[in-house]
């Protein structure tokens, strides 16, 4: 599996008054979907809620099942692995470099491939 996705493990948060390591922020396992965990490295806390940053792993052949997010765009960046991503009636491929919007209110899963997937997740306003 590519290595991008360990640098933002082990990377650096800069804000105006902290530097926080990515490291001292433990993934969380999905309050919903098996096999799905979760970093999240910028909160809205941080942004006064216009923004929030989140490291997605998926393990190998997991799946965020389909979900909406009401009143949240969503962008994701794949950083590492590779998976299927519907967003509605599109199916995209997602390898590195893959970046796909995701409009709010919009129906959409991803499915992880063999590698499993770690996905780069923005919102705004921010999720949490």
């Amino acid at each position: 599996m590519d290595n991008i996705y360990k640098s933002f493990e082990g990377g650096s948060i800069y804000t105006l008054s902290d530097t926080i390591s990515s490291e001292s922020i433990d993934f969380v396992p999905h309050p919903k979907f098996k096999g799905v965990f979760l970093k999240h490295l910028v909160t809205g806390k941080m942004t006064n809620n216009q923004i929030s940053c989140h490291l997605v792993k998926v393990e190998p052949y997991s799946e965020l099942e389909l979900h909406t997010h009401n009143d949240n765009l969503e962008i994701h960046e794949i950083i590492a692995g590779n998976g299927t991503c519907y967003i509605a009636e599109k199916k995209v491929t997602y390898s590195l470099g893959t970046v796909a919007v995701i409009p709010a209110n919009v129906p959409h899963k991803v499915t992880a491939g063999a590698e499993g997937i770690y996905i780069l997740a923005k919102f705004t306003p921010a999720l949490v």
